[in-house]
């Protein structure tokens, strides 16, 4: 079977975008023309966060090869909506375009910005304008669910911050954190199971407020101490192996001496 698509040597954006039309037509890929928006939806998650792989490993073609895919979601998608009469990727390109030079009067306006501080004062001033947003809880409500919860509760966090909803200091985050703790343990000992999410929850937005205090991003910190744990444990198994240790069958106190040897050989190693 042939199709009606220009092979050539080197391909540009519109390539890209015939070539999505020509993979969803009647006589194109029974899987391509099969899909919806619903049905690919959690493939742009992966191929995002591919792309942040390739930007933490510092992989240049690894980065352009996931960058392609992230362009195929959004070329797959426009398609999508342009076969209904919605829009094509030239009204996809044409919004971002008015929107970026909206909301840069700084560049390509009347007002300044003498600092990164001040060009995202002027940006969030003009997203709540153009959005029609008047209250400061509406811009949190619209922080979107879909988000990983950490960097949906910090995102949250700093709109609530911008109206002085917050604590003077680290000190009044952590003390509200131990307050929460004590609660925890209250509804731990009261055996509800609801109460306990909640106040499980409640720890884990406090612990989310104090990583806005110290300047760490929390989504970030979880992955790096969850890397960490996968370091040690791997180790921990090392000296188990070596000393014929059923981890299974170890006891607490035995595993706790494991892991501490762990640590320090980990530290040894540098």
């Amino acid at each position: 079977m042939s199709v009606d698509f220009e092979f050539k040597d080197t391909y540009d954006i519109n390539d890209l975008i015939r070539l999505v039309t020509v993979l969803r037509a009647p006589d194109g890929c029974p899987w391509d023309r099969e899909q919806t928006h619903a049905s690919i939806k959690k493939n742009f998650i992966e191929e995002t966060y591919e792309v942040i792989e390739a930007i933490n490993n510092e992989d240049c073609e690894g980065l352009k090869e996931e960058l392609g895919d992230i362009l195929l979601q959004v070329a797959l998608h426009t398609e999508m909506e342009r076969e209904k009469g919605s829009f094509d990727f030239n009204d996809v390109a044409n919004d971002i375009c008015h929107k970026l030079i909206v909301r840069h009067p700084h560049v390509f306006g009347d007002l300044t910005a003498e600092n990164e501080k001040e060009a995202l004062s002027n940006w969030d001033a003009i997203k709540l304008k153009t959005k029609g947003i008047k209250k400061q809880s509406e811009a949190m409500i619209k922080v979107p669910r879909e988000l990983p919860a950490l960097m949906r509760a910090q995102k949250v966090q700093q709109k609530a911050a911008k109206l002085g909803f917050d604590w003077e200091n680290t000190d009044g985050a952590v003390n509200k954190l131990y307050e929460e703790i004590d609660e925890f343990k209250n509804a731990l000992s009261e055996g509800e199971k609801a109460d306990i999410e909640d106040e499980f929850g409640d720890i884990l937005f406090s612990c989310v407020n104090i990583s806005r205090f110290i300047g760490v991003d929390s989504e970030e910190a979880l992955t790096a101490a969850t890397d960490k744990f996968l370091k040690r444990f791997a180790v921990v198994e090392e000296i188990a192996e070596r000393e014929c240790v059923d981890l299974k069958s170890a006891s607490v106190e035995d595993l706790d001496i494991l892991w501490e040897r762990a640590k320090k050989e980990i530290s040894l190693k540098g």
